[in-house]
């Protein structure tokens, strides 16, 4: 099914949950858990991992047994060379109860696990992990069953050969996967090398990140925007990546007016590079706009109000926190006090004024300065003063 720390759907709980249907009792549980447990000796794995694994498939098998007899299942053995049609009628329905069970406790227990160790919570976690994979998931439910009817009527080598289409779409959908994590992979390098042009501004996008999707959620916006507030937080300064930036990143001191100038364009670069990648497109307006101000007089396109994208009004509050609880050498960090008395000195001018009440609020602010976020995590960032106002990063 599925590991914690290193997610990944498998097509094995076929053959084990057919098991379940062909002998649903103790006997068929048990030889599951033993043959989990010698591939997990085998994989030599750690043993809290190990112990986890076994525990995870004794639990969840045990529970589609019990909901497969309880929905009238019968063991397909009993029913010998019935017709499939007969066969269906009677165990067709308790097949998908134990399936929807099985599915239902598996990705419980693992991304209860998996978002008890992140911190992160359970519906982000299940979305990012099992969203991709339930297709193929699903699609197996009437496989199971065809399978443990197979293998009853005409042994296991004919069960074997249904394997072959499954083990086909298997790979094809890894093979997406692999392709999604490199290109995740390429983004982080991307930022990593952009950051590193600067001491200064080192973890600076992971932060306003962190940040971000700090503020997403206690605003309560829904898993998709809190996932888009994430991938374009992180991916707010990637425009900096472009030479001409790099000897104004290394500058130590504070920036000319045509360093200043130059610097302004680098959402629009990062929107520019960012639009190349058609999963990342939706994305492309909240990075070209978080520098835009509520007032208008933000850049690159001046916009005023709510004709800023929700996203980018989001990042604008991250960027500047982080921006003022970093250190500079020209400037020192401020505290989490003068931070907020900052933010309502710009609430209308730089900030969207309900936002920022929502942000000042007890519930809001308490996500932003957890003393669960590591102190090495609010330090560092580059900072340009604009007019009296807080700037971003």
């Amino acid at each position: 099914m599925l590991m914690p720390n290193t997610i990944y759907s498998s097509v094995a709980f076929i053959p084990y949950l057919a098991a379940v249907i062909i002998v649903p009792n103790w006997v068929s549980l048990l030889g599951l858990v033993v043959v989990r447990l010698i591939a997990e000796l085998m994989a030599k794995r750690a043993a809290a991992k190990a112990i986890f694994n076994v525990s995870q498939q004794a639990i969840t098998f045990a529970s589609a047994v019990l909901v497969f007899k309880l929905a009238g299942g019968e063991s397909m053995f009993a029913l010998g060379n019935q017709p499939l049609s007969y066969v269906t009628l009677i165990n067709g329905l308790p097949t998908l109860a134990a399936f929807v069970t099985s599915f239902a406790v598996n990705s419980s227990l693992v991304v209860g696990f998996v978002a008890t160790e992140s911190r992160r919570p359970f519906g982000e976690v299940w979305r990012g992990t099992w969203l991709s994979s339930i297709g193929i998931d699903l699609l197996a439910s009437p496989i199971v069953f065809l399978f443990a009817w197979v293998y009853v009527n005409w042994g296991s080598f004919a069960a074997a050969a249904l394997w072959i289409p499954v083990l086909g779409l298997r790979q094809l959908q890894k093979a997406n996967l692999d392709l999604e994590r490199n290109n995740s992979e390429l983004l982080e390098l991307m930022v990593k090398s952009m950051e590193a042009r600067d001491p200064y501004t080192s973890g600076h996008s992971r932060r306003v990140q962190q940040y971000s999707v700090a503020i997403a959620r206690g605003l309560g916006l829904d898993t998709a925007t809190i996932d888009e507030v994430s991938r374009a937080a992180l991916l707010h300064d990637v425009g900096k990546i472009h030479e001409k930036y790099a000897p104004i990143l290394r500058k130590p001191g504070k920036l000319s007016p045509d360093e200043w100038l130059t610097m302004q364009l680098h959402p629009v670069d990062g929107a520019e590079l960012v639009s190349t990648m058609s999963r990342l497109r939706d994305v492309v307006p909240s990075i070209k706009h978080h520098h835009e101000r509520w007032d208008g007089t933000g850049y690159p396109d001046g916009l005023a109000g709510e004709m800023i994208p929700l996203v980018s009004r989001i990042i604008a509050f991250a960027d500047t926190i982080d921006a003022m609880t970093s250190e500079r050498p020209y400037r020192r960090t401020l505290t989490e006090d003068e931070v907020r008395a900052e933010i309502v000195k710009c609430r209308g001018s730089q900030f969207d004024p309900t936002m920022t009440d929502q942000v000042l609020s007890a519930a809001v602010w308490r996500l932003i300065f957890s003393p669960s976020v590591p102190s090495e995590q609010m330090s560092y960032l580059s900072i340009v003063p604009r007019r009296r106002a807080v700037t971003h990063g």
